[in-house]
């Protein structure tokens, strides 16, 4: 009988304890005679929280941290494998992401896959921050007049500084998606203007076998169960309603324009997690 703590592999019998035995967290740590386990107050098994008194078994995956302590970079991928399960981070850590734009889509695309631990994010974007973009994007009031590639940068690193991100302060086009683009597995489109859109998603189906996932229809406050990604062709998945364009008395706003950016992060870790749509 085995069971794995926080990447090392421990074998029942050789802590003394009977394969047969229905053993707690906290007796079996005492086993292990470990005292920075034993000083532990995040206990993890299996993906989900847990208790001293949680009972473990064969093959558990268990992790143990501590609170208020910055992670080194070894902790750091510790701690993802604690909430998402080892096989799952290690496809997103060597995943590369693309994000074509950073508005309210972008911005909080980018802000979310680098929470889950998507390895490489490569982002775009030529315009700074404005205040009128404070209703919807991910940026403070300190970032007006800042380029968005710069900030989006400065943020990501504040909430995972061991993933590589590539900005390109670049107004995207034809002429450089593929300098831009060409190492990504998936490339989220994230674009306001309509053109921008076609352009990029027709370029990525047409001359490159990446995956694309863009958005359409995010306007107001409409239902939120209106909003869905749609699988259109085997590479091109779209999120949205598909209706709600801003337009006047009906302009962008934080929660629609999060929930599809949401919609589209989620879609990019299914189709990392080869989990994609019929």
């Amino acid at each position: 009988m085995e069971i794995r703590i926080n990447d090392v592999l421990y074998s029942l019998n050789e802590l003394d304890i009977k394969s047969s035995t229905n053993i707690k967290m906290k007796e079996l740590i005492l086993k292990t005679n470990n005292q920075k386990l034993m000083t532990c107050d995040i206990l993890i098994k299996n993906g989900c929280l847990v208790t001293w008194e949680t009972e473990v078994k064969n093959g558990d995956e268990i992790y143990m941290l501590k609170k208020g302590e910055v992670p080194s970079k070894e902790e750091m991928e510790m701690f993802l494998k604690a909430r998402h399960s080892p096989s799952v981070h290690e496809k997103l850590k060597n995943a590369t992401v693309g994000i074509a734009g950073l508005g309210g889509l972008g911005s909080n695309i980018a802000m979310q896959l680098a929470r889950v631990g998507v390895g490489n994010l490569i982002i775009c974007d030529f315009d700074v921050i404005d205040p009128t973009n404070l209703n919807r994007q991910n940026y403070f009031i300190d970032h007006i007049g800042m380029k968005k590639t710069d900030c989006t940068k400065e943020i990501l690193n504040k909430i995972n500084p061991y993933i590589n991100v590539v900005n390109y302060d670049i107004r995207l086009d034809i002429s450089n998606f593929e300098s831009c683009f060409k190492s990504c597995d998936i490339i989220v489109e994230a674009f306001d203007n309509p053109v921008c859109k076609a352009e990029l998603t027709n370029w990525v189906l047409m001359n490159t076998n990446k995956h694309i996932v863009a958005a359409s229809g995010m306007a107001g406050y409409y239902s939120s169960n209106t909003i869905k990604t749609k699988k259109i062709s085997d590479r091109f998945y779209l999120t949205g309603d598909l209706v709600s364009e801003a337009k006047e008395f009906d302009g962008l706003m934080a929660p629609r324009v999060g929930i599809v950016a949401s919609h589209q992060s989620n879609c990019v870790l299914r189709i990392l997690m080869n989990e994609l749509e019929v």
